[in-house]
């Protein structure tokens, strides 16, 4: 293993991606675009959030290179560039998932 390789592409890793998913209101919109293509009032309806709120965290994941805008007259539609960021979002929640369930166990166990 290539060490000096694999910092460079951990911190690129960390810097464009992870610090994008650092939030929690950009996850679900991410989710949210994964069901479908959507404008920024739609989404901040969807998560009962200010407009201006989801603008600021749209313009982060479009940085980042995790959306993409299309431009409908006055409006932009939001979408999901890499579907496979929500194929990454659901192995960590399965990894959640299973922390979770054994420290139940663990203290069913101890009880």
């Amino acid at each position: 293993m290539d060490v000096k390789s694999l910092e460079l592409e951990v911190n690129l890793l960390h810097e464009r991606v992870c610090s994008a998913l650092s939030d929690t209101t950009r996850i679900m919109i991410l989710y949210l675009l994964a069901e479908r293509d959507m404008f920024v009032n739609e989404i901040a309806d969807e998560l009962d959030a200010p407009q201006s709120t989801i603008s600021r965290h749209l313009k982060v994941l479009r940085e980042r290179n995790l959306v993409s805008t299309e431009r409908q007259g006055t409006a932009v539609l939001y979408s999901i560039v890499d579907r496979r960021i929500i194929q990454s979002l659901d192995l960590m929640r399965a990894i959640l998932n299973d922390q979770i369930r054994a420290d139940a166990e663990i203290t069913r166990t101890r009880s």
